[in-house]
């Protein structure tokens, strides 16, 4: 029978390093303002090393006072977040940003109408979080803003005082939507990439109403239809739209949930783009290399993270923060789109 090696304790380290525990907890935790020599340091350094010892991270969390992990908080189900395709990037920029500080990274998805995250603060999980998609019914949210905990908000929430790094969903959506009007379209639908509960949707459908309002095209609600983050939303969503009258072109806040729409418009015997041009938002790697490929507007994923995790780590330190951090968005066109039968056909003077 295999005997199992034991793991090496502070006290293995103090005693090869000829110190007392207390001065291997202040060193491996790097305890400010311990008054140890460079001599001891390296010597209890070089002893842990030998034997390979490694701080329980519970302990050194108490030692320190520190989590070392910052927590990434999904205001989606389990579900959702499983088939967010931008999210990989998000992450790995997090993580990236994490990492240069000695952080870990803690993944919470949390369904909005179930349970809460302020317990990862108050009862020390994690030493800073960032809120991804906030909501506008978020209560706790705003709880641990009052209360002075470090948060930064990947999205916006007004009338709360937290830091956010957030793309420019408006922008971006309302370049879309002018696309599809340059042309030649008129009768545009819209497909959320959420419930309008979400800052974010909120602001991509204000995109596309302000395209339209600058083109002098009537504001039509009909037109208009909530997607919940997956391709089923929105297949849903497209084929009621599609079953209450004719559409030229759509702009779908989503290119997951857009990949739902391109089923219901050939279920419907239709073509895109041949009778209904579609733009996307988010460029996620499948947008490339769908059938056809899909314009949309691509989002800095990566660049997100990085700079949300930047900022995090920024607040935990007590460094200033900017109140509100935009990244650019850039439409990518594709075979998804083409000009307007109707503008093709039209004769020239």
């Amino acid at each position: 029978m295999a005997i199992s090696r034991r793991r090496p304790t502070s006290a293995d380290v103090a005693a090869l390093a000829g110190v007392s525990r207390t001065t291997v907890s202040f060193v491996l935790n790097d305890r400010p303002g311990a008054n140890i020599s460079a001599t001891t340091r390296e010597r209890v350094l070089e002893a842990a090393a030998e034997l390979g010892y490694h701080p329980h991270a519970s302990a050194r969390g108490l030692a320190g006072g520190k989590s070392h992990i910052l927590g990434f908080v999904l205001r989606q189900s389990p579900e959702q977040v499983a088939g967010d395709a931008a999210l990989t990037e998000t992450l790995r920029g997090l993580a990236t940003a994490a990492r240069t500080a000695g952080f870990r990274v803690m993944v919470e998805p949390l369904d909005p109408l179930d349970g809460s995250y302020e317990d990862l603060l108050r009862a020390q999980h994690a030493d800073g979080i960032v809120v991804s998609g906030p909501r506008i019914d978020d209560r706790g949210l705003a709880t641990l803003a009052r209360d002075g905990f470090p948060i930064i908000l990947q999205g916006s929430l007004p009338g709360i005082s937290v830091p956010s790094v957030d793309i420019d969903n408006i922008s971006g959506a309302r370049d879309a939507v002018e696309h599809l009007i340059g042309l030649g379209f008129r009768r545009i639908a819209c497909i959320t990439n959420a419930p309008l509960a979400y800052t974010a949707a909120q602001q991509r459908l204000q995109g596309y109403h302000e395209a339209l309002g600058a083109a002098r095209i009537p504001r039509d609600d009909r037109l208009v239809a909530e997607a919940a983050f997956d391709a089923a939303s929105g297949h849903r969503a497209m084929a009621g739209l599609l079953a209450a009258g004719p559409i030229d072109a759509v702009f779908v806040a989503s290119d997951v949930v857009a990949f739902g729409a391109f089923a219901a418009i050939r279920e419907a015997g239709l073509r895109v783009p041949d009778d209904i041009s579609l733009v996307g938002f988010d460029d996620i790697a499948l947008a490339a290399f769908f059938d056809p490929p899909l314009t949309t507007v691509r989002l800095p994923a990566f660049d997100l993270g990085l700079a949300a995790g930047t900022a995090l780590l920024d607040r935990i330190a007590g460094r200033p923060v900017p109140d509100r951090t935009l990244l650019p968005t850039e439409l990518v066109v594709r075979s998804s789109t083409a000009p307007s039968k109707a503008e093709v056909t039209r004769p020239t003077n």
